[in-house]
């Protein structure tokens, strides 16, 4: 008993030592060397100062912005920490009355934007963070943007077609607008806004 018992201390060791610790390190060294951005976290600074992911969303409540997907994430929305969907089903009134409400400040805050709103700017992402909207959802708030930065369509459009991602390897997904980097890429290319 005692001899099978070492055993099965040494195997515990060298498994923890193996998966829980060399395999890791092993594997985030090779990625700081292969892909040193995106091991960074793909972290976006301005002016040397960090602003964002661009693999996690934020918001954006300046009209003079794309807004992203909402946010189920902790109880404000966009909580890295606290990543998650919403869990609530078609019957959930709670989900009825949230995307019955988002849609009516949508249409308030995009009047002239055509209907109907784009179902992605009201539903949650399985993460709560997606970074990404459908260049569909992107152009449906083209007018806003526009307005809000005394802008054209037509200019607000060419700086959009310049950010829209294809799908993945040609075939997998859909066609995306990272909504942080559109963002960045207006005020680079438009003037930027006063904050």
């Amino acid at each position: 008993m005692r001899r099978e018992l070492l055993v099965a201390a040494r195997m515990t060791v060298a498994t923890l030592v193996l998966t829980g610790l060399a395999y890791p390190l092993a594997m985030t060294g090779i990625a700081q060397v292969v892909f040193p951005h995106r091991a960074a976290g793909s972290l976006i600074s301005e002016q040397g100062r960090v602003i964002g992911s661009e693999l996690i969303s934020q918001p954006f409540r300046n009209p003079k912005y794309f807004q992203p997907r909402p946010s189920a994430a902790g109880s404000d929305g966009y909580d890295a920490a606290a990543s998650s969907g919403s869990n609530l089903g078609p019957t959930s009134k709670a989900l009825r009355d949230r995307v019955s409400a988002d849609i009516e400040r949508l249409r308030r805050e995009n009047p002239s934007a055509p209907d109907p709103v784009p179902i992605e700017l009201v539903t949650t992402s399985g993460s709560g963070l997606d970074p990404h909207i459908s260049p569909a959802a992107a152009r449906w708030q083209i007018p806003r943007v526009a307005a809000a930065r005394h802008a054209t369509e037509g200019a607000i459009e060419a700086v959009l077609a310049r950010r829209i991602e294809g799908r993945t390897f040609g075939f997998l997904g859909e066609p995306r607008v990272n909504v942080l980097l559109l963002n960045l890429d207006l005020d680079r290319t438009l003037s930027p806004p006063v904050r």
